[in-house]
């Protein structure tokens, strides 16, 4: 296990030199947990003082070792609303956050990223380059048990507005979840392209394919009562591979950036 200064780690976490998951094509799913990285967030958790801080005419208050997010790269963008970004929060060139949102510590935001308004990433989650996150989005955080994955969403990827990811989620490169999808680590997701059904678990969390177009959809209810009165339960479903049509339609236009 690699040793971390945990007095550093918020630096480390913020220069993007420590992650709390990173790619590993030799790991499950082609990503490795990095359960050193959560103890030492979790060490900055042990300061239980609390301390006042002042930006422009709001105050705010919350752990002595978890204070707000220093911005250093002058191409990140964070409009005027409410947003709230911790210490150890990794934002890439370009990144830009709408308000009103929160980025939790030890979160990882890939260069030229979106993040719009309403949007919560929790703490540890991985977000990579140039994906949209659409208004209303919950990317849950995760920093126990210190082996879980968390919450993924790799690059390309476009979010649609209301939809949540939870339980370590793994979204692949280029994929498309429509509005209103929830998707947790242990979901089933039914691919009608290749007929199958994709089983998450807590030990190998679900895996959205690379590329995937998901939508919100419903599976009937066995049994007497529920067909009785029509009981169905919420499902997603892959309706296809995202395609030159599905491109126009989740392209950003660059005026937004």
């Amino acid at each position: 296990m690699t040793l971390i200064d945990h007095a550093s780690v918020l630096d480390a976490l913020e220069t993007g030199t420590l992650r709390a998951a990173e790619p590993d094509p030799a790991s499950p799913g082609g990503w490795r947990v990095r359960p050193e990285a959560k103890a030492a967030i979790l060490e900055r958790f042990a300061d239980r003082a609390l301390v006042d801080w002042s930006v422009g005419p709001f105050r705010f208050r919350d752990r002595a070792g978890v204070p707000p997010h220093e911005l250093a790269d002058e191409s990140v963008r964070i409009v005027p609303g409410g947003t709230s970004v911790r210490a150890g929060a990794f934002l890439g060139q370009g990144v830009v956050v709408m308000p009103p949102s929160f980025v939790n510590i030890g979160a990882w935001i890939g260069p030229g990223s979106m993040i719009d308004s309403h949007v919560l990433v929790g703490s540890c989650a991985q977000i990579g380059a140039r994906v949209h996150l659409a208004a209303g989005v919950m990317i849950g955080g995760v920093l126990e048990p210190p082996g879980a994955r968390p919450v993924i969403v790799e690059d390309d990827a476009f979010v649609g507005a209301g939809v949540d990811l939870l339980d370590g989620v793994l979204v692949g490169a280029g994929a498309v979840i429509a509005a209103g999808v929830t998707l947790t680590g242990t979901s089933r997701l039914y691919d009608l392209v290749r007929g199958q059904v994709l089983v998450g678990t807590p030990d190998a969390p679900l895996a959205v394919p690379p590329g995937a177009v998901v939508v919100p959809g419903g599976r009937a209810v066995r049994g007497a009562f529920a067909a009785e009165h029509g009981l169905s339960v919420a499902t997603a479903l892959l309706v296809k591979d995202r395609d030159a049509g599905t491109d126009a339609r989740v392209a950003l236009e660059e005026a937004l950036r």
